[in-house]
């Protein structure tokens, strides 16, 4: 018996030109720590609805190892969020997720992410959400795939519309004590087969499949 027997995510891999996307180990989830102490995103903005950017160093870091834990703790086929870690020529350069509710029936899933700043304005952001929409549509059967960003998220945004993503309407939230317009975004796989910029590769989902809700 091996880890992969009991928890085969450990073996999914998704791979584009430049990124492989994989399940932290605890060198990778202590690197993905590293960065988040070193600066997420600019301080004068705050792109996340529950602002754990806002602490101090050292807690950020801590928060990112404790975020990671309790979504593999608290797994299960009917809920599930699957947090991976970008990595570059050997170096973890960010996070993108994916997650969903009652897969099965709803075929949808939603994704976030984050790049440590030294790796913004690289298309990073827009290889890693192609990569695990890749694994949603084309690996899973997804048939919706949804985002948000608010209106000051120019990034996002952009890396939403580059991918096919159009607009779901608006919510409206509270960051930082003050109101906030967040914009909610839809991609069908009909739109998903009409922009895809990268070539995507998956190891080891066959296994994974009960995990995800899926015969």
């Amino acid at each position: 018996m091996t880890l992969l027997t009991h928890w085969p995510l450990a073996g999914l891999r998704v791979t584009t030109p430049r990124l492989e996307l994989r399940l932290p180990n605890l060198d990778d989830l202590a690197a993905l720590a590293s960065l988040a102490a070193e600066g997420v995103h600019d301080p004068a903005v705050q792109p996340f609805t529950a602002a754990w950017t806002d602490a101090e160093p050292e807690q950020r870091a801590r928060s990112v190892l404790q975020y990671h834990w309790s979504r593999w703790g608290e797994w299960r086929p009917e809920k599930w969020e699957l947090n991976l870690v970008a990595v570059r020529d050997g170096t973890v350069v960010g996070t993108q997720g994916i997650g969903a509710r009652d897969f099965p029936v709803r075929r949808e899933v939603g994704t976030g992410s984050w790049l440590g700043r030294a790796y913004h304005r690289q298309r990073l952001g827009t290889e890693m959400r192609a990569a695990v929409l890749h694994l949603a549509f084309a690996g899973l059967g997804a048939q919706h795939a949804v985002s948000g960003a608010y209106a000051d998220n120019a990034a996002s945004l952009a890396v939403s519309r580059k991918l096919g993503y159009r607009e779901d309407g608006i919510e409206r939230h509270v960051v930082r004590s003050e109101p906030a317009v967040l914009h909610r975004l839809r991609l069908t796989a009909e739109r998903w087969q009409q922009h895809q910029p990268f070539p995507v590769k998956v190891e080891g989902l066959t296994e994974c499949l009960p995990c995800f809700g899926l015969a």
